[in-house]
């Protein structure tokens, strides 16, 4: 079996008809489909719910459930909020830069532009509290080229150590050199 591409990731909201809108607003998505029940197919349990699809671009989708039964939603408090998050690309930086400067105009507080070497992102938090990110690519065929044959020693280093590995340091040494010298 090869997967073709990701057919929706599902998070949860807290009001549907403010998340979708607020998609439409800030990034543009489509409004593609919703889905009602009062019982969970999968589990026949009773708890209704209304299930919200929104076009993420190339055939991704964004899905959503509103689960008013459900207790108050929160998130996973043995993880950095850096770490979840759901990262959209976005065709140049240009187009990040501009995206920031109206989110911000928004009222939205924006991290960044922060500069991966390879690809320049921004970082904000949609009304649910989910941390969104948007990148635009900036890498060369060089490091690309060099990223991917360092992945398989990297990881095996990382497996024994539990320590980053340097295989691909150069793509934060000079923004880290940058830091030290302040």
């Amino acid at each position: 079996m090869k997967l073709q591409r990701m057919h929706h990731v599902a998070y949860r909201c807290r009001d549907a008809k403010q998340t979708v809108e607020w998609y439409q607003q800030h990034l543009g998505m489509d409004f593609v489909l919703a889905i009602a029940e009062n019982h969970v197919p999968s589990t026949h349990e009773p708890d209704p719910y209304m299930h919200l699809f929104l076009d993420a671009g190339g055939g991704n989708i964004l899905a959503f459930f509103e689960l008013p039964n459900s207790p108050e939603m929160g998130r996973d408090e043995n993880t950095p909020a850096w770490v979840q998050h759901i990262a959209f690309k976005v065709g140049s930086v240009a187009e990040l830069e501009e995206t920031k400067a109206r989110l911000e105009a928004a009222g939205i507080d924006v991290i960044g532009v922060t500069d991966h070497t390879i690809f320049k992102s921004i970082y904000f938090f949609d009304p649910n509290g989910h941390r969104l990110e948007l990148a635009a690519d900036t890498a060369t065929p060089e490091m690309m080229r060099k990223l991917d044959e360092a992945k398989w020693p990297m990881l095996e280093e990382w497996s024994r150590t539990r320590r980053a590995p340097r295989h691909a340091a150069w793509l934060h040494e000079a923004e880290l050199s940058g830091v030290a010298d302040d």
